[in-house]
């Protein structure tokens, strides 16, 4: 399970993840730089981290790396809600809480994942019930019940099992 990332972590990767291409140390510096003052070897360790950790890869060009993102931010952040899940004591009151906080997009958003779900997942075949014909046909193994059962004919249970030597 992924640590949440830290502050300056997560700029760094929310950049790696909108552009989804690679990019070097320079060209998220000089984005970050827009909102604070930062110092290259600040950018280049966290980016060094990040692909210690895990979350980029990175290949040489030239004299710098560009690093690229090793997953996406949906996974990110699902991994986060299992984890999350996942310490939970009641799993079931977890979620309850969880979507009570949702708005009613999020509440949208989330019937449509589940209905993704729901439809990419392969489907089972269902457990035969007992008393039926396991054929594709479904049919029942007893008989319809408007004929004369075997007990009515004058039948015992495996008169259908044919006779053979010493029976």
């Amino acid at each position: 399970m992924p640590r949440p990332l830290g502050e300056l972590e997560d700029a760094v990767m929310t950049r790696v993840w909108q552009w989804n291409r690679p990019v070097t140390v320079r060209e998220v510096l000089e984005d970050l730089q827009q909102e604070r003052s930062i110092a290259y070897t600040t950018v280049m360790t966290v980016m060094d981290n990040l692909h210690q950790k895990g979350w980029v890869r990175r290949e040489v060009e030239g004299r710098a790396y560009r690093y690229t993102a090793v997953s996406t931010r949906a996974a990110y952040s699902a991994a986060l809600m299992n984890e999350a899940w996942a310490q939970s004591d009641n799993p079931a009151a977890a979620l309850v809480a969880f979507f009570g906080m949702m708005s009613p997009e999020q509440r949208e958003a989330l019937q449509a994942a589940v209905r993704i779900v729901q439809a990419d997942a392969p489907q089972e075949a269902p457990e035969p019930n007992p008393g039926t014909n396991p054929e594709p046909s479904g049919e029942p193994l007893e008989e319809p019940s408007d004929a004369p059962s075997r007990e009515a004919s004058g039948g015992a249970e495996g008169d259908d099992v044919p006779e053979g030597p010493g029976r």
